[in-house]
């Protein structure tokens, strides 16, 4: 008889992936507790927006390290999505998930920089700052819920289209409500500004998702 080697444990490119996403969660928690507090009651709650969606904040310690979390369970989302739903149009590899993860920064980071850019020309960089820091922290809380169904598409119910479709809802869900109160907040300045807020739109919300669509779909 040959005795077999067995490893106690294995860790896969996907684990490491959602530890490392959970390890800077959980130092934004310990960091930061008050403001973890407010900010996971931030769809039912204007408290964390009252308190920190001030110019500056972008690079707020919290704010980066949330972001950090959202980007990388952002990118295993895009690849558990595409893989099951697409039959693995992109690929079903690690260099996969990097190639996702290297676009979603360069998109992220390209948007960023084209909106700054936008505020720079028309002279409106604090209230693009404000607005900037309410986006990205509805896509921060909502990436709680791509956490989620990441953990649930990889250990529990494995290659679930019911569960992809369950996340993306509830993803649109937060950020419209995040939508929803930015308008609010923001409506006496922006109706005298509508038409740059419409070119805004088309600009650098709709039409890169109408690009990323055609891509996929050819």
């Amino acid at each position: 008889m040959n005795w077999i080697e067995r490893p106690d444990f294995s860790l896969d490119w996907m684990t490491i992936s959602l530890l490392l996403s959970l390890l800077f969660l959980a130092v934004g928690k310990y960091l930061f507790q008050l403001r973890f507090v407010n900010f996971m009651v931030l769809p039912f709650n204007d408290k964390y927006m009252a308190l920190h969606n001030k110019r500056g904040e972008l690079f707020n310690g919290f704010h980066v390290l949330l972001t950090i979390f959202q980007v990388i369970n952002l990118s295993l989302f895009i690849f558990l999505a595409q893989k099951i739903v697409l039959d693995s149009v992109l690929g079903s590899d690690s260099a996969t998930f990097f190639f996702i993860l290297g676009g979603v920064v360069a998109f992220l980071a390209g948007k960023y920089i084209l909106q700054k850019t936008k505020a720079y020309i028309f002279n409106t960089q604090g209230l693009v700052s404000e607005l900037l820091f309410s986006k990205i922290s509805y896509l921060n809380h909502s990436s709680l819920v791509m956490c989620m169904g990441n953990i649930l598409l990889i250990y529990v119910l494995k290659d679930s289209k019911t569960v992809i479709y369950g996340t993306i809802l509830l993803i649109v869900f937060i950020n419209c409500i995040g939508i929803a109160k930015l308008l609010k907040n923001y409506q006496n300045t922006l109706v005298p500004n509508f038409i740059y807020f419409i070119l805004y739109l088309c600009a650098l919300e709709i039409a890169p998702l109408v690009v990323i669509g055609s891509y996929l779909k050819d």
